[in-house]
């Protein structure tokens, strides 16, 4: 597509939100801190001062050689350094995700996992990684339920080793950078370690995180003593040091993942699971050394002129994405406006039906039978994007009947897949693009902390039941499997080249924001930075949600008319999106305190 800015800019900045609250805690969920203010990083570069007083202005960054976004400053610009210096888009990922695991642990780090869209420019081929976590082999069908067979409250499953997968991020890092890395190793992680070991200013989002969830993280010592030294929360502004994590990386630097999957890095991981105080996880030395990244092919899906491309099970994000995008193809978005409730009950009850199908039929293929082929197809979608041909809302949805070659019994799942995580997107001088959304799951994960770093609780994405009336859930626990995840890292196709790089964190909410912002650039021809800091409104289960503080609060009682419940909340999303237009330009959530930056 081509950049085009015909919408005022009066008429855009009146449905932009401000800086937000935390999550609601009525979902149940330890809230991040979701604000986007940035005074904290007072020593950044011109570029990045820069950058963060365009976000602040509403404005895309532009460059025209290469470009990195991603959720903190200190990241991006150790991202931006290697960019500079000639390194690829994979090389720049590795520096970013270090400094990321560092200055905002809370989300991604080490202990986690993560997805990977990669454009190769000299081959012109789109291909996957997939870095997420694997279920311990000595996990049973029952690991989250209680004695009496009842799932166990989910706080009660996540916060200790028991919800612990075998990480995947650090391999997942060396593998790309093997496949298409061309700077040193060692070096790339040089940013990260200085910062770890002469200390980072810790911002207002991490200490805000860090207040909201004092209570868990005070339950293991080694957790306690970082995060809340002498009973009290890090407070913003507080230099922080990391020994311990300066110490892991410069073993990875020097002897590759290995040095994380085997020797005492791993013997202390295994440890701290499975001695967790209270609730013991099952993660053994033998599933760290057998773990390894799969690469996949990519789901993509027409939306208008392009194809919107990105990562297909064990994630359910391009098929969601797809799938509400293929929908609303047969609709004509373009000829509404942004603040037309029409648009939002199309857009709403699209994302229902597609969040029907997610339920039943999406989960780790390696494992499962899935229909993927079928979800995304041409005449299915339309199929189903008939059901929308009406005036008010859905009174109810049920999965389709997608085609498939094997038999169908699956029963809904309803597990749970509460916000955190993180999301870069880069492009390189070369023309190599990526995407990479990469989690730990819930805000500081499982709690445990071991070597300076904090491991994932991403077992929890598993269906805590088996079962539903003797049915199978697909997304069921099982030794070796990935959970299904809602990350929807995404390139978007033209021509057969790379139009729109983006992602975003949020839980499955993801699926939603990625969708609404693909829409609102695609459809609504609005800039990358419009896109993604336009008010949120997201529909999966039924319930409408919109964005508290913004105009579009004005579609509460439109929607309500239609049939759809409304709820008006906090919705904290983390898009950082680059798009590609003969030069590149970048857009960053103003609810986060990411930048890019680009030369």
């Amino acid at each position: 597509m081509t950049y085009r800015s015909v919408v005022s800019a009066l008429s855009i900045l009146a449905l932009l939100a401000p800086p937000l609250s935390a999550q609601d805690a009525a979902d149940g969920v330890a809230p991040e801190g979701a604000g986007g203010d940035v005074s904290a990083f007072d020593a950044l570069s011109d570029a990045a001062q820069a950058a963060i007083a365009s976000k602040q202005a509403g404005e895309p960054v532009l460059a025209e050689n290469w470009m990195v976004a991603a959720a903190n400053p200190l990241a991006v610009e150790a991202g931006a350094a290697v960019l500079r210096d000639g390194g690829t888009a994979a090389d720049a990922m590795v520096a970013v995700q270090a400094v990321l695991g560092l200055v905002e642990p809370q989300s991604s780090g080490l202990g986690g996992g993560a997805f990977l869209v990669w454009y190769d420019a000299k081959s012109g081929e789109l291909t996957t990684l997939d870095g997420r976590e694997t279920a311990p082999m000595a996990v049973t069908p029952t690991l989250f339920q209680d004695d009496a067979g009842e799932p166990l409250g989910f706080f009660d499953a996540v916060v200790g080793g028991l919800s612990v997968g075998t990480p995947g991020t650090p391999k997942l890092m060396e593998v790309a950078h093997r496949k298409w890395g061309r700077a040193n190793w060692g070096r790339l992680f040089d940013p990260a370690i200085s910062l770890a070991e002469d200390g980072f200013t810790v911002s207002d989002r991490m200490a805000t995180s860090i207040a909201n969830d004092a209570e868990r993280l005070g339950r293991f010592a080694d957790t306690a003593s970082y995060f809340i030294p002498d009973g009290t929360p890090l407070a913003a502004g507080t230099v922080l040091q990391n020994q311990d994590y300066a110490d892991v990386l410069r073993m990875i630097a020097a002897n590759g993942a290995d040095a994380f999957y085997s020797g005492p890095v791993a013997a202390d991981i295994v440890s701290a699971v499975q001695n967790a105080e209270g609730n013991p996880g099952v993660l053994a030395a033998s599933d760290l050394a057998a773990y390894d990244v799969v690469e996949r092919a990519p789901v993509c899906v027409p939306f208008r002129s392009a194809d919107v491309c990105g990562m297909g099970p064990p994630s359910s994000g391009a098929l969601t994405v797809g799938q509400i995008l293929g929908m609303l193809n047969v609709y004509d978005l373009s000829a509404m406006s942004p603040d037309d409730p029409e648009a939002w009950r199309l857009i709403g009850d699209a994302s229902r039906l597609a969040f029907a199908d997610r339920g039943r039929y999406m989960a780790d293929s390696d494992y499962v039978p899935m229909p993927t082929k079928g979800l995304v197809d041409d005449q299915y979608l339309v199929d189903r994007a008939t059901l929308l041909d009406r005036e008010d809302a859905l009174p109810e949805v049920a999965p389709g009947n997608p085609g498939w070659d094997h038999a169908s019994l699956w029963a809904d799942d309803i597990s749970l897949e509460l916000p955190s995580t993180s999301h870069i997107s880069i492009v390189d001088q070369y023309g190599n693009a990526l995407s990479m959304t990469t989690t730990i799951e819930n805000g500081f994960g499982s709690r445990v902390f071991v070597r300076g770093f904090l491991l994932n609780n991403e077992l929890t994405d598993f269906s805590f039941r088996t079962h539903v009336d003797g049915v199978p859930i697909a997304n069921r626990i099982e030794p070796g499997k990935r959970p299904r995840s809602s990350m929807s890292p995404t390139i978007v196709m033209e021509d057969g080249a790379p139009t729109l790089v983006i992602g975003s964190p949020g839980g499955s909410r993801i699926i939603g924001y990625v969708a609404q912002a693909i829409v609102a650039h695609m459809a609504w021809d609005m800039d990358i930075q419009q896109a993604v800091s336009m008010a949120h409104l997201v529909n999966r289960f039924g319930t409408y949600d919109i964005e508290e503080g913004s105009d579009l609060v004005s579609l509460e009682g439109p929607l309500t008319d239609m049939g759809f419940e409304v709820n008006i909340r906090g919705l904290n999303s983390g898009l950082h999106a680059i798009d590609i237009d003969g030069g590149l330009l970048g857009g960053a959530d103003p609810r986060r305190e990411g930048i890019a930056i680009g030369e």
